[in-house]
């Protein structure tokens, strides 16, 4: 489901004498559909930078990313777009909606982007704030308000309102207390049941080692230096 083939990245300092940092060379691996592979290694040494080019975010300097039958390196705009709506849910560490949209709508919107009603894209949406624990007096208000904490486990119920066959999740436990990370590890546990390919990037060991079917070692893909 997720193919990672020769995947190498490096960034131009344009303001340092266009200094090139390779940051990723020779990138392989694959995810089956039901399992879930964690992202290792020490800060700094790619995950994050691997796990926006899985989502399309930052092109490739070359090889192949593969979900479904779509080469994310390769892809055409409309095509990621597709891509996001159709196969490939993503949870970031970090809430990024329109303000002033209810948080029960931000929840909803990936259903209804997928052609599902209103009726039945809030009932999931309600179903999952329930289950993560947000107070219902919350749903109506806009999330930016929201504390740290509330405000992940808004972005959890949004990745997880549609059945996406891949998923990536960016340290879907930091911060929870135990009653929601044992939640949010559940959730995942039913998306691998379900099917799911899932990458993740958990420094929390205890979670990745409940979730996760293997690892991936950045730093071995990690050439670093300055050309």
């Amino acid at each position: 489901m997720i193919s990672v083939q020769d995947v190498s990245k490096s960034f131009t300092l344009h303001t340092q004498g266009a200094a090139v940092i390779s940051v990723l060379e020779g990138a392989s691996f694959d995810v089956a559909p039901g399992c879930c592979v964690g992202l290792i290694g020490a800060s700094g040494a790619g995950k994050s930078t691997l796990m926006r080019m899985l989502y399309g975010n930052y092109l490739t300097a070359s090889g192949r990313i593969v979900i479904g039958d779509i080469d994310v390196a390769q892809a055409a705009p409309r095509e990621i777009m597709a891509l996001r709506r159709d196969t490939l849910g993503y949870v970031s560490q970090f809430l990024r909606v329109v303000p002033r949209v209810p948080t029960v709508d931000v929840v909803a919107e990936p259903l209804l982007r997928r052609g599902a009603s209103e009726a039945e894209a809030r009932e999931r949406a309600c179903a999952l704030l329930a289950r993560l624990n947000i107070p219902e007096a919350l749903w109506a208000l806009s999330p930016t308000t929201f504390s740290g904490g509330e405000q992940q486990r808004v972005n959890i119920a949004r990745g997880f309102a549609a059945p996406y066959p891949a998923l990536l999740l960016d340290e879907p436990t930091a911060s929870l207390d135990p009653t929601n990370r044992n939640t949010v590890l559940a959730m995942i546990e039913e998306a691998k049941a379900e099917g799911a390919a899932i990458v993740g990037i958990f420094h929390d060991v205890a979670a990745r080692d409940r979730v996760c079917d293997g690892v991936i070692d950045v730093t071995d893909f990690t050439p670093g230096g300055v050309q």
